[in-house]
């Protein structure tokens, strides 16, 4: 017959695993979410890389063919120039409602997923 010590001893060698256990199951639980975060920013990187280089080889095709319908190629670049800074214009000027707040919320929604 078991004493009520040996219980108590027991309770607390049970409490202590569990308490083990918990803080494991926490820390795969970071680390699978973190992993997570980080592959789905190394995804969203490398098609941007990708779109970039598409893009820079799609604008100098404009430029050049806008420039050939004006009778001198950098005519195209300074038309195309001028397009994105008017673009980089629009984006300063709202910057966290375009970029800050949703990169912000993307962010949050992986580690809270």
């Amino acid at each position: 017959m078991t004493t009520p010590t040996e219980h108590i001893e027991s309770l607390f060698a049970n409490a202590g695993e569990y308490l083990e256990n918990k803080t494991e199951l926490w820390k795969l639980k970071v680390v699978d979410k973190t992993s997570e975060a980080v592959s789905s920013i190394a995804e969203k990187a490398i098609m941007i890389v990708v779109g970039i280089i598409f893009f820079i080889l799609l604008n100098i095709a404009l430029a050049l063919l806008i420039g050939y319908w004006l009778g001198q190629s950098f005519y195209g670049f300074f038309i195309m120039a001028g397009l994105y800074g008017i673009v980089g214009l629009v984006l300063h000027l709202s910057k966290n409602k375009l970029i800050k707040t949703p990169v912000s919320n993307m962010i949050i929604q992986k580690f809270l997923k």
